[in-house]
């Protein structure tokens, strides 16, 4: 768990910082731009730390089925090799769906208006901008969307189903409590992800605004990685108990 917890600690720093400091530079500027190169490598990284993401997510929703469902066999099964290897193909298949949208855009040429509705290099925003027949990356769009957000997301309800069955098998009350418990973190950080990722991506609505859209996506981009290592933390007892001694000290000397 602390394995997968630290590459997707890595991974919320990263995402973060592939958009807020152009996004304050422009702030403060107020004069915002982004060179072509600039941009198409935010495009890269953007989506190499959030399909990252959605990956880690999914093996650890599998490390909390084996130790729900398996308890006694978990050490075995989730042993050093088989994390590293689910975090070692995690960082691959990234690598390689980040670098087949970044070339197929930049085949592309922009001969129009190159103003950017958003506040970074969103594929969807840069397609509408080009001159160029834009057919094969919406359709490489459609169908790698569906490998890298919609396959993962079955897998975590498939999972989260087969650990539902489990925790009702479970006849006292403390055992289905700590089940709940130790799923409840990886299921909050799962419902802020994809919850706005589906909505904005996998069923756009005709009225979509450009600044509802840039809500949602500082959704996901800012305040899901934001808000990730409260979640985990406060899980935690020993967090827990620590800032609780911090809290009773301030009112004891306040």
């Amino acid at each position: 768990m602390y394995f997968f917890l630290s590459n997707l600690s890595f991974s919320d720093l990263c995402f973060s910082s592939v958009t807020m400091p152009e996004l304050l530079q422009n702030m403060q500027s107020q004069v915002p731009s982004i060179p072509y190169a600039a941009c198409l490598t935010q495009m890269y990284f953007f989506l190499f730390f959030g399909d990252l993401e959605s990956f880690l997510l999914v093996a650890m929703a599998y490390d909390r089925y084996v130790a729900i469902c398996f308890p006694l066999h978990y050490t075995t099964i989730m042993s050093p090799k088989l994390c590293f290897s689910l975090g070692a193909l995690s960082w691959v298949l990234t690598t390689f769906h980040a670098l087949l949208h970044t070339l197929l855009m930049a085949r592309l040429c922009f001969c129009a208006d190159n103003v950017i509705p958003h506040f970074f290099c969103d594929m969807s925003a840069l397609l509408k901008l080009s001159c160029s027949d834009t057919r094969v990356n919406e359709l490489v769009i459609f169908f790698a969307g569906g490998l890298i957000l919609v396959i993962p997301f079955l897998l975590i309800i498939t999972s989260y189903a087969r650990i539902l069955s489990s925790i009702l098998k479970v006849p006292s009350s403390g055992g289905i409590r700590k089940a709940f418990s130790t799923c409840g973190s990886h299921l909050s950080v799962v419902s802020l992800f994809y919850g706005t990722v589906i909505v904005l991506y996998l069923c756009p609505s005709a009225d979509n605004s450009a600044v509802k859209e840039t809500v949602m996506s500082m959704m996901y981009t800012v305040v899901t990685p934001m808000l990730n290592p409260f979640i985990y933390s406060l899980r935690n007892r020993d967090m827990k108990g620590a800032l609780g001694r911090v809290f009773r000290k301030k009112i004891f000397f306040g």
